[in-house]
Formats: C-alpha cells, sequence, structure tokens
C-alpha cells in the first residue's frame, strides 16, 4: 500500500467562521468529517488535524506568514493514487464553503 498526504486549502474567511462557533457547532461540523472517516475505514491512515498560523521559512532565517490557507491534513493509504482519490469524493470539506479545495499528494520512498 502507498501513503498519501491530503492537504485542506480553504479562504481566510472560513477560519474566522471556525473561531465563532460554539461548541455545538463545532460538534455538528464534526460529524460529516466522522462518517468520511468511517467510510474510508482501515484507509485512513491518520484523520489529522486543523493546521494555522502557517509560516514560509527561509535559508537566512526569516520568516513572514505563509500564504497558502493550509488548514489541515489527513494520511490515506491505498493501492494508488486513483484510489486515494475514490476515497476522497464527497469529502464534506470540499462542501463546508466556497473556495475550499483538496491537495493530494503520495508520499514517496526515500532516495537511499
Amino acid at each position: 500500500m502507498k501513503k498519501f498526504i491530503v492537504i485542506y486549502h480553504a479562504p481566510e474567511s472560513t477560519n474566522k467562521q471556525m473561531e465563532n462557533a460554539s461548541p455545538e457547532e463545532m460538534k455538528k461540523g464534526m460529524k460529516p468529517w466522522m462518517d468520511w472517516a468511517n467510510k474510508c475505514g482501515n484507509g485512513l491512515v491518520d484523520l489529522g488535524t486543523p493546521l494555522g498560523n502557517g509560516q514560509k521559512l527561509t535559508k537566512t532565517g526569516n520568516s513572514t506568514p505563509s500564504k497558502r490557507n493550509v488548514v489541515g491534513y489527513s494520511i490515506l493509504q491505498a493501492k494508488s493514487m486513483e484510489k486515494a482519490k475514490e476515497m476522497l469524493k464527497g469529502h464534506p470539506h470540499l462542501e463546508w464553503a466556497s473556495g475550499c479545495e483538496i491537495e493530494v499528494h503520495e508520499a514517496l520512498p526515500l532516495p537511499m
């Protein structure tokens, strides 16, 4: 099985929406995610976590806020990229808000 890193992107406005959500709204918002996780079964290695406050680092040691709007990740395992993409069909992140996107990357073996 191959591993795939799923990166979730969302407009900045969705972060503000999450900051203002009540615990009940947050719990309700997680239900579709948990349904998706259950559908994936053993193919979901790590549900992941929300991400925020990204920093772009340079070799000189400087950093600036990231402008890539990465808001979370998950890790899947599947036989191929096509199978991983099938697991992502109907993903709740894509229904969350206008402008939400998902990237999926195959984790490649380290050259030795």
